[in-house]
């Protein structure tokens, strides 16, 4: 459906957010314990068998449980990403969860857009002051503002997906600097999940928390650092008329 179809004010925009919305809460309440690690590890063996016997099935329905998760913002998105890894290894394991992740993160961008992205974006244009300046600030800088959002360890997955939607970003850079931008975090965690099968045996748990180790931290930081470049060097290619 176009969005032109639809008046401005229609209540209908609102009903993707809405929707994202209930699901939302309701699996915080429902879903908490069921998508957790220790549900990988009860079903282990069953999922492996799947596997084996149904690769393109489970990669698929993999791939889709791993889209809703992140499109209704449900708990479980890191049991899904190291159960990538522990199904199909670090490789093509992140592959399918960069995949499914991006395609997640834009059906709810696109949501976001379409009920409140898009008018919000055109008040941002039509003000002035402080926020038209904001807006034009995050104009002049998306690309750099995109990757860092996406890179840094700090920044909640769900806020980096509906951020640029309210402040207008177009379509192909937020897919673009979402696939690039989360591959680095998605790796390390694919690969925590490709040697799950040791732990489950040794009976431990996995370090989630490996992802601020320094060996891991440090390279994603000095990622950061490149993409937070263009943005240190534009006011003094200014100063110097460059």
């Amino acid at each position: 459906m176009s969005d032109k179809s639809l008046p401005d004010k229609s209540p209908l925009r609102h009903l993707p957010l809405i929707a994202i919305a209930i699901v939302a809460v309701l699996g915080a309440l429902l879903l908490r314990d069921t998508l957790s690690f220790e549900t990988l590890r009860t079903h282990r063996e069953t999922l492996i068998a799947y596997r084996d016997a149904h690769y393109l099935a489970s990669v698929l329905v993999f791939m889709a449980l791993y889209v809703l998760i992140v499109t209704f913002s449900l708990p479980g998105g890191l049991v899904a990403t190291l159960t990538g890894g522990f199904l199909f290894g670090t490789w093509p394991g992140v592959l399918y969860n960069v995949m499914a992740a991006t395609l997640g993160a834009t059906l709810i961008f696109l949501a976001a857009r379409w009920g409140l992205g898009e008018r919000l974006a055109a008040r941002m244009d039509e003000s002035e002051g402080r926020i038209r300046t904001l807006k034009d600030a995050l104009d002049a800088n998306q690309w750099p503002m995109l990757f860092l959002i996406r890179l840094i360890p700090a920044v909640p997955f769900f806020v980096a997906n509906l951020l640029p939607a309210l402040v207008g970003v177009p379509l192909r850079r937020y897919v673009i600097s979402t696939f690039f931008g989360i591959m680095p975090g998605a790796l390390v965690y694919t690969s925590v999940g490709a040697g799950l099968g040791a732990v489950f045996e040794a009976g431990g748990t996995p370090d989630l928390g490996i992802i601020f180790a320094p060996q891991v931290l440090l390279p994603i930081l000095g990622l950061c650092a490149l993409a937070a470049l263009p943005l240190l060097l534009k006011p003094l290619r200014r100063g110097k008329g460059l």
